[in-house]
């Protein structure tokens, strides 16, 4: 048994909590998979669009590429402009454990989020239960990301997190290394069913909360 006690759970968005893919796109830009893998491996990278979470404007990380891929404006433009065809929705079971914490009174919930300010918005209206937060920090208006510890105790000082009564949940292991390194307990999320047992495990949620859902 886990006698650990925990006041607050923070949760990554993306591919956790919101099934965001820009390969939905350009499975419908380019014909071939291989021509979307090249595309969005050497010239819409992921590096690149870190860079508008930090808080660079789409406008200005789209003109950057364009210079540089003239050939692939269309696509490179594609991006942003067309950037609610990456929505896949949102993924039911991860939803429900977070309904679930909810529901229970007994955690604040955050949101920590690599997303650019001004996408998020989008987001807002797509998915109502980002309500369901006590506090959500957005890194494209912060101008600072994960991982960097800055990040993270922005979030703890803005809210007033204890982080050694903390867990937080990534799906990217780079961010949960960040986040463990500056001492919040973490969990590197693959899907709904492992972040229930790993919650269950703790003590955070139990199986009966999930069957009310």
């Amino acid at each position: 048994m886990n006698n650990h006690t925990y006041q607050s759970v923070i949760f990554d968005l993306g591919a956790v909590l919101v099934d965001w893919n820009p390969r939905y796109l350009y499975s419908k830009v380019f014909a071939t998979p291989e021509e979307t893998d090249y595309f969005l491996e050497n010239i819409c990278t992921s590096d690149w669009n870190e860079m508008q979470d930090e808080g660079r404007s789409l406008a200005d990380g789209t003109e950057l590429l364009v210079a540089q891929h003239p050939a692939f404006e269309a696509q490179i433009r594609a991006f942003y402009g067309r950037w609610k065809e990456m929505l896949g929705g949102d993924i039911p079971g991860t939803v429900e454990i977070l309904k679930a914490l909810k529901d229970s009174g007994r955690y604040k919930l955050y949101a920590l989020t690599n997303w650019s300010s001004e996408t998020f918005p989008i987001a807002i209206m797509e998915y109502p239960w980002l309500q369901w937060f006590d506090g959500i920090v957005v890194s494209g208006k912060e101008k600072l990301r994960k991982p960097h510890a800055a990040f993270y105790q922005l979030l703890t000082d803005r809210f007033a997190v204890d982080k050694s009564q903390a867990i937080f949940i990534d799906d990217n292991l780079r961010n949960v290394q960040g986040a463990e390194a500056f001492g919040i307990e973490s969990i590197h999320f693959t899907s709904p069913e492992q972040l229930r047992e790993a919650l269950q495990s703790r003590g955070i949620l139990t199986a009966a909360a999930l069957q009310q859902q």
